[in-house]
């Protein structure tokens, strides 16, 4: 609602919205929400497209905070269970001359908790400048879906994920015969070297994540990053690198470590940022393909994502004892359509449940409890009223002589 006068007050006051134009009276004024300088209302529609800049900056924000999160924690949870260091040492790793390692390699991988510290350190300082960052205000109004948010979130965190695994299985494995690196010319890797390569290709796909998630459905070349974001990410990139090729020789948390520019192959840095680059192409493919089939085909646009993952983890969930709670999945013993019982049960107390709303409601409004129906009346500031009473026949006799 738009207004300049007295008698447009009340409206103004009532509205969801309430606009005093440029020249509004002081009664209009007091009683709008929004009021204008200047005349026009291009200021609205500039407010609207910077109020939807903020809302993709805060949208991108929680994709790539997710996604991060999501892709260090599994990642590290499968691979301190299935993968087991000791078990890809070479045969006669005692007497080889070319094996670096004098001690025998741990039986479960894990990263010191200072690179870990150093991933978080430099991921949350890129993430700052996010707030600053170049935002293309979409046409449509924006609206808050969350299984979207966490579907998108999850596809960038598994083939980030994905690429961590595949990479630490090919170094763990680098002494095999006939495995990837022996066919570009690098012998076997020190464990040492494996800490250093995957802290490295976690820092790096942390980073590059940002670069997708930051424009939303289209290529992540579409929106050029703001100069403070772009500094910021290549600051912190150009550190983990760094860090990764000059780490001294050292055993943090007992866990062998040394930089990848302290012993052949020398390149190998270069390696694991080509490796990165070629999958952050594939992370951001997946990433619009996602938007494609979510636009398409409407997926998601009642939010049942949480409940039909709900659903199966209580189906499929395996025979265990989770914090000593014997726990067995509904589908892994009879009866097996106890889950189609529980969904039935649940709907008739969801529609119990809604019935006891509604009624509330009605005794609320029917009797005026805890002053229900004054919720919404028309309460003008005092000054407002002031203004009203003293100015009534000015502004009158004024909108009569516009009038005539």
């Amino acid at each position: 609602m738009t207004g300049d006068g007295v008698n447009d007050a009340p409206a103004l006051k009532r509205a969801d919205i309430g606009v005093a134009v440029h020249g509004a009276t002081d009664a209009a004024r007091a009683a709008a929400d929004i009021v204008l300088t200047q005349p026009g209302l291009s200021t609205i529609v500039e407010g609207i497209i910077i109020a939807r800049r903020i809302f993709v900056r805060i949208s991108n924000f929680l994709t790539y905070r997710i996604a991060a999160t999501l892709q260090l924690l599994v990642f590290f949870f499968i691979a301190v269970f299935a993968f087991k260091p000791n078990e890809y040492m070479p045969h006669g790793w005692e007497t080889n001359p070319d094996f670096y390692d004098k001690h025998e390699w741990p039986s479960f991988f894990k990263m010191p908790v200072l690179m870990l510290m150093l991933i978080t350190l430099l991921n949350d300082g890129t993430l700052i400048a996010i707030g600053y960052d170049n935002a293309k205000a979409r046409d449509n109004p924006e609206k808050w879906n969350l299984p979207v948010l966490y579907l998108v979130s999850s596809v960038l965190a598994a083939v980030s994920c994905l690429s961590s695994l595949v990479l630490l299985y090919l170094s763990l494995s680098s002494w095999e015969h006939g495995n990837v690196y022996q066919a570009f010319g690098i012998d076997g890797l020190a464990y040492g070297q494996i800490t250093a390569s995957i802290y490295l290709k976690v820092s790096i796909s942390d980073f590059l994540t940002l670069f997708s998630a930051r424009t939303g459905p289209d290529w992540f070349w579409t929106t050029a990053p703001a100069p403070i974001l772009l500094s910021a990410g290549c600051l912190a990139l150009t550190a983990s690198t760094i860090i990764a090729c000059v780490w001294p020789g050292s055993n943090p948390d007992n866990v062998p470590t040394l930089g990848l520019g302290r012993r052949e192959p020398y390149p190998l840095a270069v390696y694991i940022w080509l490796y990165c680059i070629a999958w952050w192409f594939v992370q951001d493919a997946c990433k619009v393909g996602t938007y494609y089939l979510l636009k398409k085909y409407n997926i998601f646009g009642a939010g049942c994502l949480a409940l039909t993952a709900s659903t199966i983890i209580a189906c499929v969930w395996p025979g265990s004892n989770p914090d000593n709670v014997p726990t067995l999945g509904l589908g892994r013993r009879e009866p097996y359509p106890l889950a189609v019982y529980i969904w039935l049960y649940c709907i008739a107390w969801w529609f119990v449940q809604d019935a006891c709303k509604v009624g509330t409601y009605y005794l609320l409004k029917k009797y005026n409890i805890f002053g229900y129906n004054d919720t919404g009346k028309l309460v003008m500031p005092a000054s407002a009223l002031k203004y009203i009473a003293d100015n009534k026949e000015k502004d009158m006799q004024s909108a009569e002589t516009v009038h005539h």
